[in-house]
């Protein structure tokens, strides 16, 4: 109503101020005269403005012919849409510029401005292949999804729009959590586009998420058959779906089959710790030992790994504790400064009762790098020496509050799992998970826990030392004999539990 009135008080205002100009030339005085060839013409004030007028509308005019003359003259030279072309260049002015004002709405986010000028250029253009997709984008923008959905499920109806159709509904469907809709999407559109990268990663997470191990393998392909994934990435992402596959097959009780599967993810990924330790069982369940330690001892040249120790000593589960010691060297000697080397050391030692070798290994490990593991192995040595219950219950004290160690951590969003995966359970990214230590959090302690040695007994001290952990599958040496009763002290440090035991 507002914008009629400013209209019709503008169109009021120019009228007025035309006829006001037209009565001062009328008023005014003088003449021009203009001769042509001996023939002379003389004009009023008005009628030189009239004839000015005239003159700028017939030039106008001019050049407006001589543009359909080149219309015609294109036409008639096999160029069909010539004279439609010209004939609407103003109307494809304006669509094209409300286009573009809607364009740069969508970039400053303007959800409901870009919705507006996505209409009015499709008033003009009538190219719904353009206008559609900044009205699905600007709708998405200003939260319409039921507009963004309808606009999208019309690009569909267009061979050239149907990709770009499916993948915003697909992204609809992700965000609305309905993974299965979005799977049936996803292949759709890497039907239609094989080659697009977005379709590719999320139609492989969306598999690896819904354990469809086969088709993710078959997409993993496709990814280097196009070029976009190094062939030493697809070795090991497709020895991880390999293995995934080996771990569904066997719990349908197919043993033999998740043997070999198990065995072929680890000829694919060497370094792959989960592919490894299944590998080692199968050929340690096989009989073939020498194969089981070989497939360890690979892994181990790569990263130590306490889970590695774990089926190390389970290939050969009846030895001695002096037997086990020097079967462990063909490990511990490939990275003897290693944390998890020292660590694993040390839980040998107190196994064949040598608890100062124990502490020598692992004291400054304690002393530079303590965690909660390297304490309770401290623990285990105080009370395999025979130190007072004090002193005991103050390192296990100091293990609560202690880091945690190396553990599975995504590298895209820094999760912590208790065990690997090959999805990260947080942001559904697939292969980003990797043993290391956890970023260093600033995060205050629960109010009173710096108390707790001085509550529970005192670290004597000259050695800092950790904890033994059963992840190596070493149990810890019956300590030396002290007063008291026999009984035990069980202590978990959140991954595993570590027995300390007292005797008379």
């Amino acid at each position: 109503m507002l914008w009629s009135l400013i209209k019709i008080l503008a169109f009021v205002a120019f009228v007025m101020l035309a006829t006001y100009s037209a009565t001062l030339l009328l008023d005014m005085q003088g003449s021009a005269t203009i001769d042509i060839g001996g023939v002379a013409a003389s004009f009023s004030v008005i009628e030189m403005v009239i004839g000015l007028i005239v003159l700028v509308a017939l030039v106008w005019l001019a050049f407006k012919l001589i543009g359909l003359l080149i219309a015609t003259f294109r036409f008639l030279n096999g160029d069909e849409t010539a004279i439609s072309r010209y004939l609407s260049r103003n109307r494809e002015r304006k669509g094209y510029e409300a286009l573009s004002e809607g364009m740069m709405a969508l970039a400053s986010g303007e959800g409901r401005l870009a919705m507006a000028k996505a209409n009015r250029a499709e008033k003009y253009l009538h190219r719904p292949e353009l206008t559609n997709l900044l009205t699905a984008q600007a709708a998405e923008l200003a939260g319409d999804r039921e507009t963004a959905e309808q606009t999208y499920r019309k690009l569909l109806e267009d061979e050239k729009t149907r990709f770009v159709g499916v993948r915003g509904l697909m992204k609809q469907k992700l965000e609305q959590g309905d993974t299965e809709t979005a799977m049936i999407l996803a292949k759709k559109a890497f039907a239609i586009k094989p080659k697009h990268v977005e379709t590719q990663d999320t139609l492989l997470r969306l598999q690896a998420e819904q354990a469809d191990w086969k088709g993710a393998r078959e997409t993993l392909t496709t990814k280097l058959k196009t070029g976009q994934l190094p062939r030493n990435v697809h070795r090991r992402r497709d020895a991880i779906l390999a293995l995934c596959e080996a771990k569904d097959i066997f719990e349908t009780g197919h043993t033999l089959q998740a043997h070999e599967a198990a065995i072929e993810a680890n000829r694919m990924s060497p370094d792959l710790v989960p592919a490894a330790l299944m590998a080692a069982q199968a050929y340690v369940e096989k009989g073939n030992k020498r194969a089981a330690t070989r497939v360890v001892k690979k892994a181990w040249e790569v990263q130590p790994h306490p889970d590695l120790a774990a089926a190390f000593a389970a290939i050969e589960p009846d030895e001695t504790p002096q037997a086990r010691l020097k079967r462990f060297s063909t490990l511990t000697r490939l990275h003897p400064d290693d944390a998890e080397t020292k660590m694993l050391l040390a839980e040998l030692h107190i196994a064949a009762e040598d608890f100062p070798e124990a502490r020598r290994t692992i004291s400054d490990l304690v002393a530079n790098h303590p965690n909660a593991r390297n304490m309770t192995i401290m623990a285990a040595i105080e009370r395999g020496e025979g130190s007072a219950d004090a002193v005991v219950r103050g390192w296990l004290a100091k293990a609560l509050t202690a880091p945690r160690g190396p553990q599975w951590i995504c590298d895209n969003c820094q999760h912590i799992h208790a065990t690997w995966e090959p999805v990260c359970s947080n942001c559904h990214s697939f292969d980003t998970l990797s043993w290391r230590e956890p970023p260093e959090s600033d995060a205050a302690m629960p109010t009173g826990t710096e108390m707790l040695p001085l509550i529970v007994g005192q670290i004597e001290p000259p050695t800092p030392a950790p904890v033994a952990s059963p992840s190596s599958g070493v149990e810890p040496a019956p300590p030396a004999a002290t007063d008291g009763v026999t009984d035990a002290e069980v202590v978990e440090d959140g991954e595993a539990e570590t027995v300390v035991e007292r005797r008379n």
